[in-house]
């Protein structure tokens, strides 16, 4: 048995603050919490664990790779110019990072395949550095079968490059995909190999635009008949928006529900250009919406309506997608930015503090793992907590009758990070994390990274070209087909 001493508990969405208790942690979970035996003083703050609703383990940030402040539309395709490296190297650097940043539950939706083995050795790697780690995840299971450059069909984009900027682009990012039937079967492989002890498996349908309705249509059948949860993007961009409505006039929200994928065992990412009645329809079905406010700001796609969506009933949770304001996984910050934006203006309020606690802490949960528990410090809840340096973060506090939870709002970073408990089992101790030697493993991968970089310099050279083109094909609207 494990016990915390905190000066101070915050104790999730609705729960009360508390000061100077004891928190007993056993088989997993929170066996009691007691007024500690004496004054804690300054001490350590406890909290329900921070929950990333929605992210890639990705490792190079955009800046490494001439990739900051680009239009997604352009951003996606420029990830070709990172090198292949080990699944587990990259996995454990991705996965230690969230940990280190007080993450302590994760949606690794995998669109970015390694490739130096087969996919399913591949996804025991990536289960292998979650565990080794400690946290719990999602894998989501890339599912794609259209549109694999433009919304649409490609060749008057093409047609803007240069013979060899073509070729290259062509070989690198127009390959052909399984069929429909395979990927499904490749899903519920991957989870015969890798689901159990912190990893289940989801779906991952890239997103509307990058599947055939065929493809969604299976999606939909298969996770009926098996239970099995489905993540996906939705409306990131105001390009996607616009091939939605000219490709599903009747309404995209409409489509996919009528294809069983809108309802409580799906996830959407994003939703930036929701509209208030699709909103409705997805808080009718009981679907989660993942808003990426740093991502979205980022990569130019806007800021998605949150306080609307809260304001129609959606259930919403915070995801980070490894595209962070200052590249840094910190999702104390993203949750303070996230509550800046929506909080209201003036006397008005359009986002409650109780809201943001459930938005960072609780409805991630149930998108990544399915279930409710969790997200509060409390007898029976799950023992996924987060220790923060209370003495660090109060130590120029002039009225101590401030509510800690404002002290947390105002200046909490990954910095005052100290421990993190997953199931109990400490991962983060002292700042560090516990189950890999993170320092050293981000060593090594920019290692890796700088040597095999000179492997995509082919595909580098023509990004230049990809680029103009890109922005010439979206100006011109040429983009809205089907």
């Amino acid at each position: 048995m494990t016990t915390l001493d905190a000066a101070v508990v915050i104790a999730g969405p609705d729960g009360a603050t508390l000061s100077d208790r004891a928190i007993r942690l056993a088989e997993g979970r929170i066996a009691g919490l007691a007024p500690a035996a004496a004054p804690l003083g300054g001490g350590s703050l406890v909290m329900p664990a921070l929950v990333n609703a929605h992210d890639h383990a990705r490792v190079v940030r955009s800046s490494q790779i001439g990739n900051f402040d680009v239009a997604l539309e352009a951003w996606l395709p420029h990830l070709a110019a990172v090198p292949a490296v080990d699944p587990w190297l990259a996995a454990a650097v991705a996965f230690g990072r969230s940990a280190r940043a007080g993450i302590a539950v994760e949606m690794a939706h995998y669109t970015r395949v390694q490739g130096l083995t087969g996919y399913l050795d591949e996804a025991r790697a990536v289960a292998k550095a979650a565990r080794d780690v400690g946290i719990r995840i999602a894998f989501a299971v890339q599912c794609r079968d259209r549109n694999p450059l433009v919304y649409g069909p490609h060749g008057d984009m093409l047609r803007r490059l240069s013979h060899a900027a073509c070729a290259c682009v062509s070989e690198t990012l127009l390959r052909a995909p399984l069929p429909g039937a395979e990927q499904i079967a490749l899903v519920e492989a991957t989870a015969a190999a890798i689901a159990g002890d912190g990893v289940t498996v989801q779906y991952g349908p890239a997103g509307p635009q990058w599947c055939s309705d065929d493809l969604l249509a299976r999606i939909g059948e298969a996770s009926a008949a098996h239970g099995r949860r489905v993540h996906m993007h939705l409306l990131e961009s105001r390009y996607q928006r616009a091939w939605a409505d000219a490709t599903y006039p009747h309404g995209l929200l409409n489509h996919l529900d009528g294809l069983g994928l809108v309802n409580a065992r799906v996830s959407f990412a994003h939703g930036t250009w929701l509209r208030p009645d699709e909103m409705e329809l997805i808080a009718e079905r009981g679907a989660t919406i993942v808003v990426n406010t740093s991502s979205n700001l980022v990569l130019r796609s806007g800021i998605a309506p949150l306080a609307e969506m809260l304001r129609r009933g959606c259930r919403v949770a915070m995801g980070l997608d490894g595209v962070a304001l200052d590249e840094q996984e910190d999702p104390l910050a993203e949750m303070q930015l996230a509550y800046l934006l929506h909080k209201g203006e003036g006397f008005a309020t359009t986002m409650s503090r109780d809201q943001l606690l459930r938005f960072a802490l609780a409805a991630g949960r149930f998108a990544v793992l399915g279930e409710d528990a969790g997200g509060t410090v409390a007898p029976g809840a799950p023992a996924d907590l987060l220790v923060l340096d209370w003495a660090t973060l109060a130590a120029d506090r002039l009225d101590d009758t401030v509510p800690p939870l404002e002290t947390l709002l105002a200046r909490a970073r990954r910095r005052h990070v100290r421990d993190l408990f997953v199931a109990g089992r400490q991962v983060v101790r002292d700042g560090a994390v516990t189950g890999v030697d993170l320092p050293a493993l981000e060593t090594e991968l920019l290692a890796v990274l700088k040597a095999r970089f000179g492997s995509t310099a082919e595909i580098r050279a023509a990004l230049p070209e990809l680029r103009a083109a890109l922005g010439a094909h979206y100006g011109a609207g040429t983009f809205i087909c089907s």
